[in-house]
């Protein structure tokens, strides 16, 4: 049960940039029109590449979130999108940092995977050039935590700063994990999500050696299809969701605009395979149960649930079966919907894009539509909103991600009142 007298945490801002648009406003307009952002790969020559499709930001420019030029090419682009999409959340809060409190904002913005295109680049350099031409900006490029890292020194936040590293549950425990210090009152605005920039030669070629991407190199807009009894596996995407999380009494001292309210967060191991998820969804469907519990929440009051919905065999079928265990009966009535086909798997940075879209269906009571849902599969026969989105009465949600090595992390949230 939620602790009545512990500080209630809201939403206050959003910044995504996505393979659907850059900006909240962008995002959710193509998002609900049924956009797809997934193509053929631009980022490398796919020749000789079983799986040479992948969901792209297009036209990306990181310059207004950095000092200069010359800072922007000493970063990854993980980071440019963390950077970016970290100065569009504060933009969007109306947060005015020139006269914040600084010791009391803190950030954390997790990846799955880091710096790897830098790795990538620089592990040719050593063999093709040597070791003295390796770039001494190669390990502050590469390692993971530096889009936090960098994200609070630009912007001189020094508050609570982590970044963490749970594959695809990744950006949902970076949140779950800020709520947590709000409520603690160890600060009094998180800046929470995850980025990530996986679109290049060896992360592509690692995850189709698995055999757990769609190969539908011919008809890409249609390769991600989560639930669908058709799907075949899941497309990289690429991109960052950064949300500002406030105190109430903050966020009310401010003035801000609230889009909703953080209720509680559930964080679960599988302990049971280092990908493949525990039979019957077991561990995520705890981590359902722990965040209802600390909400304060039934299951009953959850109108809608973003999944995970990778588009995987297995990972679907799993995710049902949790979400059956959690909400019986109710598990008919809830809309349940993935915005992986549009937007591909933002491995790391997908749980806070998603949160992103949960903000807006509380804000809007518009739930989002799971596209290239055309073929029923009997063990997923949940209402999976298909292929239009929906205007309800929305509560409550449930945000789900879980990762590789058996992370687990489910966000709730209800409407501000």
């Amino acid at each position: 049960m939620a602790d009545p007298t512990r500080k209630r945490v809201v939403v206050t801002g959003i910044g995504v940039i996505t393979p659907l648009g850059q900006g909240i406003a962008t995002f959710w307009e193509n998002l609900l029109a049924g956009q797809c952002g997934i193509g053929p790969v631009t980022a490398y020559d796919t020749e000789g590449y079983a799986c040479a499709i992948a969901a792209e930001v297009k036209d990306f420019d990181p310059t207004p979130a950095f000092p200069s030029p010359k800072e922007v090419r000493r970063t990854d682009r993980f980071t440019q999108f963390a950077m970016v999409a970290g100065w569009e959340a504060i933009n969007d809060s109306g947060l005015d940092l020139a006269t914040a409190n600084r010791d009391r904002i803190g950030a954390f913005i997790g990846s799955g995977i880091g710096g790897l295109s830098t790795m990538e680049k620089q592990h040719k350099t050593l063999l093709d050039r040597g070791p003295g031409r390796v770039s001494p900006f190669f390990i502050p490029m590469m390692i993971l935590n530096m889009a936090s890292g960098m994200f609070s020194l630009y912007n001189g936040l020094r508050g609570p700063n982590i970044a963490t590293c749970s594959a695809c549950a990744t950006a949902s425990h970076a949140i779950g994990e800020a709520w947590r210090t709000l409520v603690m009152d160890d600060a009094d605005v998180m800046l929470a999500g995850g980025t990530e920039a996986a679109v290049n030669p060896i992360a592509m070629s690692g995850f189709d050696s698995m055999k757990a991407m769609s190969r539908r190199n011919d008809d890409p807009q249609h390769a991600s299809r989560p639930f669908d009894a058709d799907r075949d596996g899941f497309v990289m995407g690429e991109g960052s969701g950064v949300v500002v999380l406030e105190t109430l009494e903050h966020a009310k001292t401010r003035g801000a605009r609230i889009y909703c309210e953080i209720a509680g967060y559930g964080n679960t191991a599988d302990a049971h395979h280092m990908t493949s998820p525990a039979p019957g969804g077991e561990g995520g469907a705890r981590a359902m149960r722990a965040a209802l519990a600390s909400g304060g929440l039934n299951p009953e009051d959850i109108s809608y649930i973003n999944a995970h919905g990778t588009s995987t065999p297995q990972g679907d079928v799993c995710e049902t079966q949790a979400i059956k265990t959690v909400f019986g009966d109710h598990a008919r009535r809830l809309a349940v919907s993935s915005t992986k086909g549009a937007t591909g798997h933002m491995l790391g940075a997908a749980g806070s894009v998603e949160m992103a879209v949960c903000c807006k269906a509380l804000e809007t009571n518009i739930v989002p539509q799971t596209i290239n849902y055309d073929t029923p599969d009997s063990d997923c026969d949940l209402d999976y909103v298909p292929n239009k989105p929906r205007e309800m009465e929305v509560n409550a949600i449930a945000n789900n991600s879980f990762g590789f090595g058996g992370h687990n992390a489910c966000l709730v949230a209800k409407k501000f009142k």
